[in-house]
């Protein structure tokens, strides 16, 4: 059985692939507050979040994106990943996200640190 946070961090990556509005807006609560790295000023909001979002876009097929749920209770899910830019470098990532009940994410913090490139 998948868990939500699963269901979560899927339709995350499948918003980055497709850089839709619809999908990206579909991944928060009206509220949430979304932190690029841990001390970044927050985008808060949906609209705040797409419109981020939207401005610092990965084109689609320019990076891939393994990941594993690390720690998930109740509401709180830890994202480990690797994101591998080809024409560039890679990161190692950890993602902290709190849902709510409908599974959008309230609260996302991410830290990402650049690694050697790997192919």
């Amino acid at each position: 059985m998948t868990s939500a946070g699963e269901k979560w961090t899927e339709a995350y990556v499948e918003a980055w692939k497709s850089n839709d509005p619809q999908q990206i807006a579909a991944l928060f609560s009206d509220d949430a507050i979304y932190l690029t790295s841990p001390d970044s000023e927050p985008r808060i909001g949906r609209a705040d979040i797409v419109a981020g979002w939207l401005e610092d876009l990965d084109e689609p097929g320019t990076w891939s994106f393994d990941w594993w749920i690390v720690r998930e209770d109740d509401e709180f899910v830890v994202v480990e990943g690797r994101t591998k830019y080809p024409a560039e470098r890679d990161y190692v990532n950890l993602w902290i996200v709190r849902l709510d009940a409908e599974g959008r994410a309230t609260a996302f913090t991410e830290w990402y640190m650049p690694r050697p490139h790997q192919d």
